[in-house]
Parts: structure tokens; sequence; C-alpha cells
């Protein structure tokens, strides 16, 4: 009796366990998403009726609410189709995935020695953008795929290296007022469009190239890296949150922490 006891409280416990990790992940995806106050109208809305109809046991009340849970589920996917797709991404990325993928390879210094000469050559482009008021947009991909991004811009690929960011980012390059799209260790595309975010929320006083980045980092678990043209100022996007004037030092901690070699 003892034994199936715990063994209820242990599934009991696994099982609360899992549903405060579920809940907290999509508040973060609706967090950094702009969602974050219908994700808690929603919870409000949950615990009313759980209060009204099961506790209370009102029934008029109760049944007028149930009929919204009801279609609640239909509604849901509607209303969050956009996170539930990247939930998704996220879930079936194999970045996700690489440290069992790494348990079966011996190239891990390899693969670690090509992401420092990345991480190296964007900051160092970005050294030199920020000195010469170079404006730059420069995209890294992660888990999601940004094909749809991509194909709008002229395709490249291409390794990644200091001086050709630079070259595409250059005051009179045709490329230099779109995005640069960095996917799997290899630029893929430059001069791309990116959507831009709105919101009364927003500073106005920030560019279109940070509002891009923004828009995107709430879109996508895409990072993007800004420097400013008129400031030469860098900034940083990712998980819907801009990071404003950060230091080369905050950026390559940043891009260490970003998986810019792909698994092949």
């Amino acid at each position: 009796m003892m034994l199936l006891w715990l063994q209820f409280s242990f599934k009991d416990a696994v099982d609360i366990f899992l549903v405060a990790v579920s809940l907290y992940y999509i508040y973060h995806v609706l967090k950094s998403s702009g969602s974050k106050t219908l994700f808690m109208g929603i919870i409000t809305f949950f615990l009313i009726w759980v209060l009204v109809s099961k506790i209370l046991q009102m029934q008029l009340m109760g049944s007028i609410l149930d009929m919204f849970i009801s279609v609640g589920a239909i509604s849901l996917v509607i209303i969050f189709q956009e996170e539930i797709r990247r939930f998704l991404f996220t879930l079936g990325s194999t970045k996700r995935w690489s440290f069992l993928w790494s348990l079966f390879h011996n190239d891990a210094t390899e693969e670690s020695e090509e992401q420092s000469r990345i991480v190296a050559s964007i900051v160092l482009a970005c050294l030199n953008m920020s000195r010469k008021k170079t404006g730059a947009l420069i995209v890294i991909q992660e888990s999601m795929d940004l094909a749809g991004y991509i194909h709008t811009g002229e395709m490249f690929n291409s390794e990644v290296n200091a001086r050709l960011i630079e070259n595409i980012f250059f005051k009179n390059s045709p490329l230099h007022d779109g995005a640069m799209i960095i996917s799997d260790g290899m630029i893929r595309a430059a001069g791309c469009i990116l959507p831009v975010a709105t919101g009364r929320d927003l500073n106005k006083d920030l560019g279109l190239r940070h509002r891009s980045a923004l828009g995107l980092a709430q879109e996508t678990d895409a990072k993007v890296i800004i420097v400013s043209e008129e400031r030469g100022k860098v900034s940083f996007a990712q998980n819907g949150v801009l990071h404003v004037d950060i230091s080369l030092e905050e950026l390559r901690q940043a891009l260490e922490k970003t998986s810019l070699i792909g698994i092949e």
C-alpha cells in the first residue's frame, strides 16, 4: 500500500512539474511575442470558470462559461497560430538536440574553432562599421527556418568573414539597406526585408533598422545585430527584446551562446 501511495505521489509530482514547466514556457513565448497580457487574461478566465462551475456550481453562469470553454481550443489555435508555429519549429529543431549529436561525433573541437572564427568575424565587422558609422542589420538564424525572409533578398552561399560583411553594408552598396541572414555558419542572403515591429509602447526614437530587428525577434527565435548609422552604436535583439547600445564584449558573449554551426 505504501509503495502504491509513493508511486501515485511521484506521478502526481511529475505531472505538476510538467504542467508548471509548460505554463512557464508558454508564458515566456507569449511574453516575447507581446501576447503576455492576452495569456494572463486566458488564465484568469479559466480560473473564473473553475470557481463558478466546479467549486460554486452556479448552473446558469456555469453553463454560459462552459460554452466558451467548449470552443476555446479552436479559438486558441486561431489566436495563437504564430506562437504555436514557433513552438513546433523550436521543438523539432536539430539544434535543440545538438548535445545528443555531439555524443556520437568527435569533431567538437573543429566546430568550436569554427564557431569562434565566425563570432570574431562578426564582432570585428561590427567594430569597424561602428567606427565608420555604417548602418548594418545582421540576422542569425536559430531553430526557426527563415527561408521566407531569405528569398526576399539576394541569395549568397559564402563563408562569414569581416571584410565581406563590411562590403555588403558599405553605403554605396545596393544591398546595404536590407538585412543579411546568416544560417548554419554561412551568409545565405543580403538585402532581405524583415517585418517591422509596431506598438504604442515602442520608443519613437527607434529607426527602421531597430524596428525591423525587433519585429523579426518577436516573430521568430532569430538573433539580430543592429549597427546604427546615425550614432554608430551596436544593439542586439532576441526573444522579442531589444538591447540598445551594447558593448562589443556583450555582443561577443551573446554570439558565443548562439549555435552558429549547423548539424549536417
